[in-house]
């Protein structure tokens, strides 16, 4: 991944680009439209709010990640990981309070990208997000369970799992057969054509059977008309959301979350293009991008904007050559508004509740959470702990309790992988062959142990996470050797930790009157050993264990 400032927009035009590679833009962008104009809906309904502020997401926030962004394919709009978020910032603040912290998360996006914080998003262990994703997955379905049951509760539907099933298992005697009858029918459809006709867009045509049934039928299903009254031919006029800086204070903490979950979703997503086309997104770039198509959202009275993996997969597979798919995407998705939207009256709730339920079950990565529970107990219980804290916790909770134990398990793997070992120490001796005592000729060694020096090799990274099991082994040496050599030629890295257990072991052979060399250190390192008062006479540096059994040699004739 570069970390360029510069949108891929700019490069794919500095590149040249001509009518055949619009054509392929054009019809990839119309691909991603048709799968978009009823996931937007539905993601929007199911956070709480209207299904018109879905496409406005998608319209403006859509456009703004493909011309701004960092990768040549991503595509943005609502994503079925911030219905849980969304959700809930709408129970507490209304929209009014949902449109602030978008707000203010495109502002912190923004930011992170300037800062060039986006490399670091890469550091959230694969465990958490293949934990943290069956989670959302889990969440969505559940809130979905209402619509594909058609069930009536008395007030607001619980946001806590727990609690949801709870009143939803009281409002069973509500069941609607019709409802459920028309969710089936749209899951059934979606899967058919997707064993039979992957090539064709079943998300748009699921609804449209299911909405053709249940007008023609009379069915009693709730739809988009009865309970939303429809939505607007157009996009509204932009409008700073109410601020006060009570609400600020108050949806901070969303908008923080929002900016967490908006930035991992939207660069795992470009990752994933990367994947499948070889290319390389620029992260920051794409952090900026994320960031200004928010803030545009939240001015259009959109929900939050991220790059989605689904829609961006859709377009790779559609034949996308550049961004410009991404904002033909948002542009075909605004003319289906201004010429069908009296149309989207007819889709009944219960179908796109079944879009959903199909969504929630593909997020669930199957074959990598077999492939971690048959690895690694370690990757595991992270992946297990994440998923229970985003199920039954909170989201963010999830990733950072999850983060930290994978940065746990890592530092315990590291520290395990470090080695030391005691060398054999050959005896040095004169070799006078025909000449007397001062011949000059150089010194070879013979078999045997050289009873007054020891050499310890490290192998590994010495760091804070091995100091311990490193400091036990050096803290056994003999008090009556005289010399003693730390062989560090196979240490990439050491850390102030490290250097403060040399520091200590420096500091006892003082005491028992041994000298100390250390070899194969690398410049920084003596830098680090200097810096903690390690140096001439305390201690002698030489390049190679060969080096220092010379010095020995030569003090001891």
């Amino acid at each position: 991944m570069t970390d360029t400032l510069t949108p891929k927009l700019a490069s794919v035009f500095a590149e040249g680009y001509g009518p055949a590679r619009f054509k392929a833009d054009a019809l990839a962008g119309l691909t991603v439209a048709i799968v978009a104009l009823p996931l937007s809906m539905a993601i929007a309904i199911a956070s709480g709010v209207t299904p018109d502020r879905g496409l406005y997401t998608a319209i403006i926030g859509g456009f703004l990640v493909s011309a701004l962004g960092g990768s040549r394919f991503q595509v943005g709009g609502p994503a079925g990981a911030f219905i849980v978020l969304v959700s809930a910032t709408v129970a507490r603040h209304g929209v009014e309070g949902l449109l602030v912290a978008t707000l203010l998360s495109g502002l912190m996006l923004a930011l992170a990208g300037y800062l060039r914080l986006g490399k670091y998003i890469k550091f959230i262990p694969y465990p958490v997000t293949v934990g943290f994703t069956a989670g959302i997955a889990v969440i969505i379905f559940a809130s979905q369970i209402g619509e594909l049951f058609g069930l009536k509760l008395d007030g607001r539907e619980p946001g806590p799992i727990v609690e949801k099933l709870e009143a939803l298992w009281a409002a069973r005697p509500s069941f609607n057969p019709a409802a459920f009858g028309v969710a089936g029918l749209t899951i059934a459809v979606i899967l058919l054509l997707r064993r039979f006709r992957p090539s064709w867009p079943n998300l748009l045509i699921a609804v449209t059977i299911a909405s053709f049934a249940t007008a023609l039928l009379a069915l009693p299903a709730d739809t988009i008309g009865t309970r939303f009254n429809g939505i607007p031919r157009g996009l509204p006029l932009p409008a700073l959301p109410s601020f006060s800086p009570e609400l600020v204070l108050a949806v901070l903490p969303d908008a923080v979350a929002f900016t967490l979950l908006g930035a991992i979703e939207s660069l795992l997503s470009a990752v994933v293009a990367d994947g499948m086309t070889g290319r390389r997104h620029r992260s920051s770039m794409e952090l900026i991008a994320q960031g200004v198509a928010n803030v545009g959202s939240a001015l259009f009275g959109g929900i939050c904007v991220t790059g989605t993996i689904a829609r961006t997969a859709t377009n790779v597979r559609s034949g996308a050559t550049s961004p410009v798919s991404g904002m033909l995407h948002a542009v075909f998705l605004l003319l289906f508004m201004l010429v069908a939207a009296p149309l989207a009256s007819y889709i009944p709730l219960a179908a796109l509740a079944g879009v959903l339920a199909v969504v929630a079950f593909n997020m669930v990565e199957r074959p990598a959470i077999a492939a971690l529970f048959r690895s690694s107990r370690g990757d595991a219980a992270v992946l297990v702990v994440t998923f229970l804290l985003v199920v039954f916790r909170d989201l963010t909770e999830g990733i950072v309790v999850g983060f930290l134990l994978g940065a746990v398990l890592f530092i315990d793997r590291m520290g395990k992988s470090v080695d030391i070992r005691e060398e054999t120490v050959p005896r040095v001796v004169r070799a006078i062959e025909n000449a007397g005592e001062d011949s000059g000729l150089p010194e070879r060694p013979v078999a045997g142990d050289d009873p007054d020096t020891v050499i310890y090799r490290i192998s590994g990274v010495f760091f804070f996470g091995a100091a311990a099991s490193v400091g036990s082994v050096l803290d056994r040496i003999a008090d009556q050797r005289r010399n003693f050599v730390l062989d560090c030629a196979d240490v990439p890295l050491l850390d102030s930790t490290a250097a403060s257990v040399i520091e200590g072991l420096v500091r006892k052979a003082e005491r028992a009157g041994v000298r100390v060399f250390i070899t194969g250190l690398k410049p920084d390192m003596r830098r680090m050993l200097e810096a903690h008062e390690l140096h001439a006479p305390r201690v002698t540096f030489t390049a190679t264990v060969d080096a220092a059994m010379g010095e020995i040699a030569a003090t001891t004739r």
